[in-house]
């Protein structure tokens, strides 16, 4: 083995063993707000926006603790998760999701208990509102 290849490989497996976000440098969001717009009583509309995104996950899951926050703002427990888009342009990353707001357990998949997400989000560090 070439000391070049070896100096690459230490590398690579030195990367792997710090963890996925140490060869793409250390994940640092700046979440620059929700808007959220209610579209009927128990349908709202929340617009997000962000820099630093890793993809379209850290997206949703912003939009997501914003709609939990709103959920228990009005009074209810649950949210279910109708449809999220979202679009990237110039290192600022936009959402645009839908959720349904229920005092009970909604049917479908996308269900979410609003007090144990908003938990979860206040330990990932992503704002509520």
């Amino acid at each position: 083995m070439t000391r070049r290849l070896a100096v690459v490989l230490a590398m690579a497996v030195s990367a792997c063993a710090q963890g996925p976000d140490a060869a793409r440098g250390t994940f640092a969001p700046d979440y620059r707000g929700v808007e959220a717009v209610p579209l009927d009583d128990e349908l709202v509309n929340l617009r997000v926006a962000m820099r630093g995104a890793r993809g379209r996950e850290d997206v949703d899951a912003y939009a997501r603790c914003a709609a939990v926050q709103y959920t228990l703002a009005r009074g209810y427990g649950f949210a279910r998760h109708v449809r999220t888009t979202v679009a990237q342009s110039g290192g600022l990353w936009r959402g645009d999701a839908v959720y349904t707001i229920s005092a009970s357990m909604p049917r479908g998949l996308r269900t979410l208990d609003a007090e144990v997400v908003v938990r979860d989000c206040e330990a990932l560090g992503i704002p509520t509102a």
